[in-house]
């Protein structure tokens, strides 16, 4: 049974509910927010709305799913007057696509940019919230939902001397709107996960020379990107309705067909030629589209990941520097997959250096360029591609404060625990889109899914005049175990020593534990909507005053 209380009538509301963040998941819950009625104010630390895709400006960024299901779902005129021109979009693209959003429902007057929340606390007497604000306001409000986003928090590590370099500093996931001339320029790049594997290709074209730093290779999957036609264009818009249903279906939310065929159903060489028409086909469907056990039996994985070791030590003549590309003693998917556009092929180039930090280690950032345990290097510009703090970061660094004065951050010392990754017990009416725990798949339609459930809350706290919600400490208890379960029964754990923002072991004294859902999205999606049908089972209720 929910546990319900009275408390305290209310002070002034500034608004029903504050949203922060104005990228795929702030959006979409503002245009939800406002059909059902309320007041409500989106918070955007940037000067334009977009998310991922207004920060994320480096060379070579773009989408890892193609364009047509990377998208909204909820307005078919939406989808059907905006026209893709490649199978993966550019981040000008997504960028131009989501202004749009803004413009064609109008979202923009609800929206103030160049607010960052510095702090959140919650009031046990009230059960309201009050931010504030880099701007110096101070804002109450019933219903505070996050939509910061999965991978939103830089990690620039601390380097010794690493405010030294007299040259151009930048960071790939923080990157100058004027952009950035290499042209003739010595360059450095330090990381080769998703961000860096997208821009080096084009760093390489106009550098004089490009020296990129490796920790852990990557296995990388060729995206073979292309213009979309006016006659694919024209049969997706037909066939809208068939994708998103197998998009809903789809373990990551993707249209892709699922084979029902495992890895040792087939001969060696049938594998072979599984897997070669994936690598051919691009992007994931080399995962999705070859063989059902690549992701859950160890042995299964490591005939896809010896796959594609071979194809780099094929594409890349030098064979030290292949040996150097080729991942070993992890698992394909023990890291967060990128696709690539040319990256292996960029080390072919006489203008490129690879340098292992693995075994020589970056030791300090000097006013020239870095020192590692070997040699020295000097640069012009040099690129920190680094990666996040993901899943958990954005929300840390929010001094978030639930019940009791209780700090999310020091909750979650141990690693994060939800609900659903909707919310987290001690924390009424907090409501987190794409939370810790919650599905690693495409994007938009989890987001989509997440602003449904919380729309469907908050319409039956109104109809039945309670103020407040949170998931109980049992759910939350259950359902972090059995994300952990879940995950235990696939390759991801096996990341862990990799550097995994996965398992958090990309930062360091983060705790190492799951970060997100491994047990499928449609799956997902199925338990929350029973969670709704059952009137929000794992929830306690606080009702509200008498008028």
């Amino acid at each position: 049974m929910a546990k319900t209380e009275k408390v305290e009538r209310s002070p002034k509301l500034d608004y029903e509910a504050i949203v922060v963040g104005a990228g795929f998941s702030g959006m979409a819950m503002l245009r939800k927010l406002r059909e059902m009625g309320l007041s409500v104010r989106v918070l955007e630390a940037a000067n334009g709305v977009g998310g991922t895709w207004h920060w994320n400006r480096y060379p070579g960024a773009r989408t890892d799913c193609e364009s047509w299901y990377y998208c909204y779902s909820f307005s078919k005129e939406l989808l059907d007057e905006w026209n893709w021109t490649e199978r993966y979009p550019s981040q000008p693209e997504m960028n131009r696509y989501l202004n749009h959003v803004a413009d064609r429902f109008d979202l923009r007057r609800d929206i103030q940019l160049e607010t960052r929340v510095l702090s959140a606390v919650y009031d046990d007497k009230s059960n309201t919230w009050t931010l504030k604000t880099n701007t110096g306001e101070t804002l109450v409000t019933r219903y505070f939902i996050s939509a910061m986003g999965f991978i939103s928090q830089p990690n620039i590590p601390n380097f010794k001397g690493r405010d030294s370099f007299k040259g151009e500093t930048y960071f790939t996931g923080l990157w100058p709107h004027e952009g950035v001339d290499f042209k003739g320029k010595r360059v450095g790049v330090i990381g080769t996960g998703a961000s860096a594997i997208q821009a080096i290709p084009f760093i390489a074209q106009d550098a004089s020379h490009l020296t990129v730093f490796q920790r852990t290779p990557n296995y990388v999957m060729p995206a073979r990107n292309h213009p979309l036609g006016e006659e694919q264009r024209e049969y997706i818009k037909k066939n809208y309705d068939d994708v998103w249903k197998k998009v809903r279906q789809h373990s990551f939310g993707m249209p892709l067909e699922v084979q029902n065929r495992n890895t040792f159903d087939v001969s060696p060489e049938e594998q072979r030629a599984i897997l070669e028409k994936g690598w051919q086909s691009g992007g994931f469907r080399y995962v999705f589209e070859t063989f059902d056990d690549m992701m859950m039996d160890p042995k299964a994985n490591e005939v896809a990941s010896e796959f594609i070791r071979e194809q780099i030590r094929q594409i890349v003549k030098d064979p030290a520097t292949a040996e150097m590309l080729t991942p070993k003693g992890y698992p394909f998917g023990g890291k967060r997959p990128p696709a690539g556009h040319g990256y292996y092929e960029t080390f072919n180039r006489d203008n490129v250096t690879l340098v292992d930090v693995q075994a020589n280690p970056i030791t300090e950032i000097t006013p020239t360029g870095l020192k590692t345990t070997a040699a020295e290097y000097e640069f012009d510009i040099l690129v920190l591609a680094t990666g996040f703090d993901a899943v958990t970061g954005a929300l840390a660094n929010v001094d978030i404060r639930g019940r009791d004065g209780i700090a999310l951050k020091d909750k979650w010392q141990d690693g994060a625990k939800t609900y659903l990754g909707l919310g987290s017990a001690g924390f009424p009416n907090l409501f987190i889109i794409i939370g810790p725990q919650s599905p690693f798949a495409n994007m938009p339609p989890s987001i989509e899914h997440n602003v449904g459930f919380i729309t469907n809350a908050i319409d039956h706290l109104r109809q039945n005049n309670i103020a407040a919600m949170e998931p109980s400490t049992a759910a939350e208890e259950d359902w972090t175990q059995h994300t952990i379960d879940v995950a235990n029964m696939t390759v991801m754990p096996l990341g862990v020593n990799v550097n995994s923002w996965f398992m958090g072991s990309n930062i360091p004294g983060k705790a190492q534990i799951i970060n997100v859902y491994f047990g499928g999205a449609n799956n997902y999606y199925d338990r929350c909507d029973l969670v709704v049908k059952n009137g929000f089972e794992g929830y306690n209720f606080h009702h509200s005053p008498a008028a």
